[in-house]
């Protein structure tokens, strides 16, 4: 018997970390991968220093540590070298969570939840039972992704192209989970697929 893997994503501010933060409140054992990958280019650790020797000390700042607009501005700007960024981020962000998963009691947690952004872009999808999807408005994400990162219209327009287009994540999710509404729908959403994954895995 082991835990069943559910993966959450979606595009970049469809509100994926507000509805990870809803399974968890409703008891779901839930791991963000953005938290991983932040673990995975912290000061003094390797790959850190494989950031900093494939792109330079610029994109450091002055105490050492990641310059994350600055190494931002690079990636979104140019394909090969997001791919590389993600070639020294994504294996140590699988591994963690692989182990994450591994820890947990499958008798008192049936399934468990990890945020994982570029889970379809990575291929990353093939490693889980189950895949919810957020999805919103294009239009809607380009104006979150400005309001939330302080960023030009093109620069937003561009972190969307990076991804793959959320039509097509959400033609290829199990479960859909749309925030284009209130929160209160999100969140009866969300008490939705809740149900619908615990009969799941009966």
């Amino acid at each position: 018997m082991v835990v069943k893997r559910v993966g959450l994503t979606g595009g970049i501010a469809t509100g994926k970390s507000h509805v990870r933060a809803k399974f968890e409140a409703l008891g779901v054992p839930t791991i963000d991968a953005d938290t991983l990958a932040r673990e995975a280019v912290a000061p003094a650790s390797d790959g850190l220093a494989a950031v900093a020797s494939r792109f330079g000390s610029g994109v450091l700042d002055s105490a050492g540590g990641l310059d994350r607009r600055k190494l931002a501005s690079i990636v979104f700007n140019d394909v090969a070298a997001r791919r590389d960024l993600e070639a020294i981020i994504h294996p140590f962000v699988r591994r963690k969570a692989t182990e994450w998963f591994l820890s947990l009691d499958p008798v008192v947690h049936p399934f468990a939840i990890a945020d994982i952004p570029l889970l379809y872009e990575t291929g990353g999808d093939r490693d889980y039972d189950a895949v919810i999807v957020t999805a919103c408005d294009p239009e809607t994400q380009a104006r979150r992704v400005m309001e939330r990162d302080h960023v030009s219209e093109a620069e937003a327009r561009q972190r969307l192209a990076a991804q793959l287009p959320i039509a097509e994540k959400v033609r290829r999710a199990d479960y859909v989970i749309s925030t284009d509404g209130a929160f209160d729908d999100t969140e009866r959403q969300v008490r939705d697929v809740l149900e619908r994954l615990r009969t799941a895995c009966r």
